[in-house]
């Protein structure tokens, strides 16, 4: 070897010797105690935590799940429609149950009878019937009705009916007096309102006949006072305005156009009989409703 190449070696032999020196007389910071004395000492420490863990999971496994502690069911009076989440938890409900109270009642509900609470969604037959002695529900969450005795309380329910010889203003009554009249509901109580609109006014009690199924019996109770129907001119409006009365069709509407057209302003209905859809009859009916 040259010069370099020795050189190169002999400072990798001192560094090698230098390692091994350093290894074999450093402090490894393992302790002198015996083998056998270190293991006996780590089991027992190591099984002692364990036991203590398992004694102590023991000991609070009733009174907590999963770090939440869980109060000791009370029983005591309590109003299902105002008893705070506190008060639910102290009776012993589940949290997810007290937040189905909660939702309950934010849409609305109200616990009117005990019956009301047993059927709750998730309650247990065994939480009912130990809660029901406890359970006081306000009269201030029972029907309003209640104020009232039993006689007016079934007046308020369903009107009370007309008699014999009492009548009802055809043309000013409302749904809520219709519906007074034997025979009339719901039903036809609208349908009397709505076909009134539709003519402009009723001029005769003989009208309701054109409501379908109307029970003539119930015309007695109904009398027409100050009649004054809505009137159309018929000198001014479109053929498509002349038929949304329900007493004129197209080819009365087209009659009545055509005749302005060619002989001028209708003074009379009467002047329109030459046409067959203006019968005596249609004219009578239509009268009271035209202007000129």
């Amino acid at each position: 070897m040259n010069r370099s190449e020795r050189r190169i070696a002999l400072t990798a032999i001192v560094v090698i010797t230098l390692a091994l020196i350093a290894l074999l007389w450093l402090p490894t910071g393992e302790t002198t105690e015996p083998y056998a004395e270190r293991l006996s000492k780590d089991s027992t420490t190591h099984y002692g935590k364990r036991s203590y863990g398992k004694q102590h999971n023991s000991a609070t496994a009733a009174m907590t799940i999963g770090d939440v502690p869980m109060p000791h069911a009370e029983e005591f009076p309590f109003d299902p429609n105002t008893a705070d989440s506190t008060e639910l938890l102290r009776l012993g409900l589940q949290r997810w149950l007290v937040r189905t109270i909660y939702r309950y009642r934010a849409h609305g509900g109200v616990f009117r009878t005990k019956s009301d609470f047993a059927k709750l969604h998730g309650l247990l037959r065994k939480d009912y019937l130990r809660l029901e002695p406890y359970i006081r529900i306000s009269d201030d969450y029972q029907p309003a009705a209640t104020l009232f005795p039993q006689e007016q309380r079934d007046t308020l329910r369903r009107p009370v009916k007309l008699k014999d010889g009492e009548h009802i203003a055809l043309n000013t009554a409302d749904t809520t007096q219709l519906m007074k009249v034997p025979g009339i509901g719901t039903y036809y109580a609208k349908e009397i309102v709505r076909h009134g609109k539709w003519l402009g006014g009723y001029v005769s009690v003989d009208q309701l006949d054109e409501i379908d199924g109307f029970p003539t019996s119930a015309k007695k109770y109904f009398v027409i006072e100050h009649p004054a129907p809505q009137r159309l001119n018929i000198n001014k409006l479109s053929l498509q305005e002349l038929r949304r009365h329900p007493y004129i069709n197209y080819y009365q509407a087209k009659t009545i156009v055509d005749y302005r057209r060619l002989h001028g302003d209708i003074k009379s209905l009467r002047e329109l009989r030459f046409s067959n859809d203006f019968t005596e009859a249609a004219i009578t009916r239509l009268e009271p409703y035209v202007e000129y």
